[in-house]
């Protein structure tokens, strides 16, 4: 089993949809699984917890009930799906016996273990995932990370516009701003302990332009270009005359640098 999945991250608007559905199909094709939109580490995070192993119940149900609401996307997903209800089944059952400790995350590395099974690649994209980083350096310690950023305007510009039954969505420009800013501060704050082997932040317009799949192949160990090559932007680059708020500013003029090649930093 691989141990090591790859774990895309992102604001909302960001573009890792597009890039998730791009890693799909390449880790699908190399016999492995790239899930969009998986949300089963964020549903174990919310739904899996001491006391719940204490009163030796699993909330399977909750889990797969929220897991079908939005259903999770890409080639291969049903066989994932399936591989997911056999794994939480087969760990409530333990649960209901009492033989899976105390510790939560354990078995929800047990659950992700298993549902992942012998594929030679496998990975996820959530952009919750971003407010669950220090439970991800938990319960998958190995994982790598990909961080896609995109300037702060263009995504709060694209939250407006987002259109759709989203009750989430901000109103203003200035909510945008400061949602993008917290989500986004959180990368910041785990990335620390993550090794630089693990770790790559890829600037969206970058990727667009083809600049970083050189980088994204090597990190994944698969040959992305022919998967990346249509990835295009959908909306205009940001006026970087454009004011920003002085966290906003401050937080993506980290990740901005951060998403330099290593001699460009210096």
């Amino acid at each position: 089993m691989n141990d090591s999945p790859v774990i895309l991250l992102g604001g909302q608007r960001c573009g890792t949809t597009a890039l998730a559905y791009a890693l799909n199909l390449a880790f699908h094709d190399a016999g492995g699984h790239f899930t969009v939109n998986g949300k089963l580490p964020y549903l174990l995070h919310r739904w899996l917890n001491r006391q719940d192993l204490a009163d030796h119940h699993l909330r399977t149900d909750e889990i797969l009930h929220a897991l079908d609401r939005r259903p999770p996307d890409g080639s291969g997903v049903e066989r994932w799906r399936a591989r997911v209800e056999q794994s939480l089944r087969a760990a409530a059952r333990d649960v209901a016996e009492g033989s899976c400790g105390d510790d939560p995350v354990d078995l929800a590395r047990r659950i992700l273990a298993d549902t992942q099974g012998e594929l030679p690649h496998c990975g996820d994209k959530y952009n919750e995932y971003l407010l669950h980083l220090p439970w991800f350096g938990e319960v998958l310690p190995n994982a790598r990370y990909v961080m896609l950023v995109r300037h702060p305007e263009e995504a709060a510009r694209s939250m407006l516009r987002w259109k759709g039954d989203r009750p989430y969505v901000p109103l203003t420009r200035e909510a945008a701003l400061a949602k993008w800013t917290a989500w986004n501060r959180h990368w910041l704050d785990f990335a620390p302990a993550v090794p630089d082997r693990n770790a790559l932040v890829v600037e969206y317009h970058a990727l667009c332009r083809g600049e970083e799949t050189e980088r994204l192949s090597r990190f994944t160990g698969l040959d992305l270009a022919p998967y990346l090559a249509g990835l295009k932007p959908r909306s205009p680059a940001a006026d970087t005359d454009d004011a920003l708020p002085a966290d906003t500013a401050s937080v993506w003029e980290a990740l901005r640098l951060s998403a330099l090649p290593a001699p460009a930093r210096a």
